[in-house]
């Protein structure tokens, strides 16, 4: 599983395409589609070509939410919210070959996800962000390295655990150190898609 994902950006369907697009040709391999206040038209449109982007760059591509939408046009998975549908529900839409992914903000919800069985967490915020809009309290360094010394002490073996969040380059290390396995990264790669390649320098 690719450690660094691109978590897309943009006001318009415009906008969203050229910016995973931009993502891709920088040496993206996974994108999750998010466009929050879309039409479903709109967003129906930005999948369909978001997926074919995606298979022409061999990236994994991810809707995030909606897994009818995931289904039709066979993504790679979906990614869920804590208020989304549950992972359960989706695998019995998608089929066992799909990734799912699960957003987590505490030590519960992470053996949650655990207990679900879903692929790989995405556990944040690591900061404030601007990009999402009901944010959950934010987590900071020690809020993910009390999380991973919890399951440590349960015995738990420790998931795919993707840092979100206002996530920036410099984090990195310390996120390693922490035990986090990845980086789903938004604002630093739209605003300067060639740092794709020093984020995967420092995850190596």
């Amino acid at each position: 599983m690719e450690k660094l994902q691109y978590i897309s950006q943009g006001q318009t369907r415009q906008e969203q395409e050229q910016n995973i697009r931009t993502a891709l040709d920088n040496g993206i391999q996974w994108v999750q589609v998010r466009w929050k206040n879309a039409s479903q038209k709109e967003l129906n449109e930005l999948c369909v070509v978001s997926k074919k982007l995606c298979s022409e760059y061999q990236a994994v591509c991810i809707i995030n939410d909606h897994v009818q939408i995931a289904k039709e046009i066979d993504s790679d998975g979906v990614h869920l919210g804590l208020d989304d549908l549950s992972i359960d529900s989706a695998r019995e839409i998608l089929g066992n070959n799909k990734m799912i992914g699960g957003t987590a903000n505490t030590l519960s919800d992470v053996i949650k996800r655990i207990d679900e069985q879903c692929d790989y967490i995405g556990l944040g915020p690591l900061r404030f962000t601007a990009t999402k809009e009901k944010l959950s309290p934010v987590l900071g360094f020690a809020g993910y390295r009390n999380i991973i010394n919890n399951l440590k002490e349960k015995s738990t073996t420790i998931p795919k655990i993707f840092a979100i969040g206002g996530v920036m380059l410099e984090d990195i290390g310390l996120l390693q150190q922490i035990g986090i396995y990845g980086v789903a990264v938004s604002g630093q790669i739209t605003s300067r898609p060639s740092i794709i390649s020093e984020f995967k320098k420092a995850m190596i």
